[in-house]
């Protein structure tokens, strides 16, 4: 593991600048605004803006915490201020997908939970006709409590709408830790009328599926495991019956990841390069911060072989992965070094030091961009030529 910065970033700085380490690329942070920062979603819009989505608040869980979006736009290095997209101010709202429909409608989808509770989540959606300047009402895309996204929108080759999901579940009384978790995936043959559900088989603990779609016309998806061992992977031949998720050899903390198939082929991840197995402490749950006085629930008990969710792992450092055999095996090389401390997820106080959730999207021109939570305190954003990572 490296040590944390020496001193605090400027979060304000909205400028790119260029620098060679740990490799030649540019990076800035998303002007922000709120004490916490998590979760960021990039999207490249029709007409080249570059937009990026995130949530905001005080700290996860509580129902000050909003979806905000920043804009690049197109030929230009600077980022817009940020504005708040969400407004229901007594629920927590979090995981933001951006999806720009065939027809340039854009989606704003988020989910939407009572305190810590994710098993009460539900996915909310939003839209906007004028490429995300103004938003419409929200309304609820899929109501049934316990559904999460964090991943996008994927249009398969035969035309279907996939949205991957995850499914939060507990029982009646007790309080939702992840020790049941399984991945789904929402499929609408009408353009987003109607959907349909189908569970991962045998997902247990693995979660945030992210699907793409192979050069050899296959389709991959890579998970976060809620056991904080490895990053799985499954595959498909069509997008919508998937093989069980099965472990790779790149490790996980419990903590997101996402993956772009550049156009050469080669699948390009990024992740926190750590697990269950560099941590010094364990906490008993993701939102144990904000957990009421009153609340006396017991934590939800294992469910599957004795395992049970794993939160406290470092999320640091940020990786990049990169596989030329679509999956199988894998390179790596830091992104952003750090100490990835998360016992707490408190940002008021600047306890938090993670450096994760990225979210990663590659432009017509070949350019990756990436961005990814720092510290809880800001969104930092990275762009680079994937030709560098044939200079190791």
């Amino acid at each position: 593991m490296g040590s944390c910065a020496e001193s605090v970033p400027d979060f304000d700085n909205n400028v790119l600048t260029e620098t060679a380490k740990p490799f030649q690329h540019s990076a800035c942070f998303v002007p922000a605004g709120t004490p916490q920062c998590h979760a960021s979603n990039l999207l490249i819009l029709d007409n080249g803006d570059l937009l990026c989505a995130w949530f905001g608040g005080t700290q996860e869980g509580k129902p000050d915490t909003s979806i905000y979006l920043a804009r690049r736009p197109a030929g230009s290095n600077v980022w817009s201020k940020a504005t708040r997209a969400t407004s229901d101010t007594s629920r927590s709202e979090q995981n933001p997908v951006l999806f720009q429909t065939p027809v340039v409608d854009l989606w704003l989808l988020y989910t939407s939970q009572n305190l810590g509770d994710q098993d009460s989540a539900v996915v909310k959606r939003q839209i906007s006709r004028d490429r995300g300047s103004t938003w419409g009402a929200p309304d609820v895309l899929f109501s049934e409590p316990g559904t999460f996204i964090r991943q996008p929108v994927v249009v398969l080759e035969s035309g279907a709408w996939v949205i991957p999901t995850f499914k939060c579940r507990s029982e009646p009384g007790v309080r939702w830790v992840g020790n049941d978790d399984i991945s789904a995936i929402r499929i609408s043959q009408d353009q987003g009328q109607t959907w349909v559900e189908k569970e991962v088989l045998n997902s247990f603990g693995a979660v945030h599926m992210q699907i793409q779609q192979l050069q050899d016309r296959t389709y991959l998806a890579l998970y976060r495991s809620r056991w904080a061992d490895n990053i799985h992977m499954s595959t498909s031949p069509n997008g919508i019956g998937w093989s069980e998720p099965k472990p790779t050899a790149l490790p996980n903390p419990n903590a997101g990841v996402c993956f772009a198939v550049l156009p050469s082929g080669r699948v390009l991840a990024v992740y926190n390069h750590s697990s269950r197995a560099n941590a010094v402490g364990r906490r008993e749950g993701l939102y144990d911060d904000i957990a009421a006085p009153d609340d006396v629930r017991k934590n939800q008990t294992s469910k599957h072989a004795g395992k049970e969710a794993f939160w406290g792992s470092p999320r640091a450092p940020l990786c990049l992965a990169w596989s030329d055999d679509n999956g199988h095996s894998w390179r790596h090389r830091v992104l952003e070094e750090g100490d990835g401390y998360c016992m707490t997820n408190n940002s008021e106080q600047k306890l938090n030091r993670e450096l994760s959730y990225p979210s990663i999207r590659v432009g017509s021109d070949g350019k990756v961009h990436v961005a990814f939570t720092f510290w809880r305190q800001g969104i930092k954003y990275v762009e680079f030529d994937p030709a560098v990572l044939d200079q190791v």
